[in-house]
């Protein structure tokens, strides 16, 4: 009988640090580059898809350029699609607290307003607040499966229409800069897609949940029921047994699956500074349970109002 012969790991399993149950792990004693080996860029997807969103600890080493070169590893960057990107890159964003659209304290998955919406984001901590700032995210495959076979079921036959203009002067806390923001900039050019409720990942063939504050409606639903069943679905996708929590630092380096997940980057540090930078990976247009994609029924600028005589 022959000996059981050792797995060689590009990253060794010691290094991989969970951070909670069902969602998140730390991935230690690594320097994160555009040229790391084809098999640790590999294991990285790999734990990613299994951990739907994984954390490194000092990669201050980063420039936005490098950034950039480790986020292409993973598929083609593509800028945002009504923010563009910081002058001069190719994928990376800027999110400052100090300027408007900074802050995201709302349950979303990013993009779900386009069909094909990205796939992974890679996001680094630039200038962190000395307390507050922490994301936190959600699996929403595990939100899917906390659901009564019945509600399962309800769920697999829903569709949704999300929209990047939402009520977002309505939050609480929402500042003028913020609304300013989404006014001018944030909803200059309006999307509106449909997609399923319940989507199949396409590399692990999970069933994930696809809602967040960018819903609108639920297709053929009355806004009074919508509004119940949406409740309903998305408490699951928010119970704290779905989440994780990244409390940041300088230097940290976030990617998760937005397939498979949500996120909600706190707003608890007051007028102290935050500053992120994103790189967006394209992602694929989602299919339904029943083999039906989503589907993009708006996109126009926006006019502005008609000047009186």
């Amino acid at each position: 009988m022959s000996e059981p012969t050792s797995i060689d790991y590009a990253i060794p399993r010691t290094d991989v640090v969970k951070r909670a149950a069902r969602i998140g792990a730390e991935i230690r004693n690594i320097k994160l580059s555009g040229d790391l080996p084809d098999q640790a860029i590999a294991e990285i997807n790999s734990l990613l898809l299994e951990h739907k969103v994984i954390f490194f600890r000092d990669q201050g080493h980063l420039d936005d350029a490098e950034q950039e070169l480790f986020a292409a590893r993973f598929g083609r960057l593509v800028p945002h699609p009504i923010l563009g990107v910081t002058k001069g890159m190719a994928s990376i964003l800027e999110l400052d607290s100090a300027r408007g659209g900074g802050r995201a304290d709302v349950w979303h998955a990013d993009g779900t307003y386009a069909d094909a919406y990205p796939k992974i984001l890679v996001l680094r901590a630039v200038v962190m607040p000395p307390f507050g700032g922490d994301t936190i995210w959600s699996n929403t495959a595990a939100a899917y499966l906390d659901l009564p076979p019945a509600l399962q079921r309800l769920a697999d036959e829903l569709w949704a229409v999300h929209s990047n203009v939402f009520d977002y002067a309505g939050m609480a806390r929402a500042r003028e800069v913020d609304k300013k923001h989404f006014g001018e900039v944030f909803t200059k050019t309006i999307f509106e897609t449909e997609h399923p409720v319940v989507r199949v990942h396409p590399e692990t063939g999970e069933r994930t949940l696809v809602l967040g504050v960018l819903v609108q409606r639920f297709v053929g639903i009355p806004k009074y029921d919508g509004q119940k069943l949406f409740d309903l679905f998305q408490s699951h996708v928010s119970a704290p047994e779905n989440t994780v929590r990244w409390n940041w630092k300088e230097g940290d380096v976030a990617i998760w699956d937005n397939r498979a997940t949500h996120h909600y980057a706190v707003n608890d540090y007051g007028d102290q500074h935050r500053v992120v930078r994103r790189a967006t990976i394209d992602g694929d247009v989602p299919v339904s349970v029943d083999g039906r994609c989503s589907v993009t029924r708006v996109k126009a600028t926006k006019q502005p109002p008609m000047k009186v005589a």
